[in-house]
């Protein structure tokens, strides 16, 4: 199972609102999720976002790849540094 760290979207029209998910590749966009790992919120000005690092950092290292928009938010929080510095110091 490949589990991808993506956006799935909420909201109404033209006032998007995304949760930051693991999912299976295979799962649709908007559908099945296997864990909720943060928020983003873009209307908000400057955008807003609320990510449990813990559980960030346990898909990471559990082999989840996270999509490009994904990796610039948890590269913003310091998240993907944590990341590296945790697989340099486990070699």
């Amino acid at each position: 199972m490949a589990v991808k760290l993506r956006l799935k979207r909420m909201g109404a029209k033209q006032r998007p609102f995304y949760r930051i998910v693991a999912a299976d590749s295979r799962f649709p966009r908007d559908g099945r999720f296997l864990e909720i790992v943060g928020t983003y919120n873009p209307i908000t000005s400057p955008a807003e976002t609320k990510i449990d690092e813990e559980k960030a950092m346990y898909w990471l290292k559990n082999g989840a790849i996270p999509t490009e928009t994904v990796r610039t938010i948890l590269s913003k929080e310091g998240i993907m540094k944590k990341f590296a510095e945790s697989k340099k110091a486990g070699k």
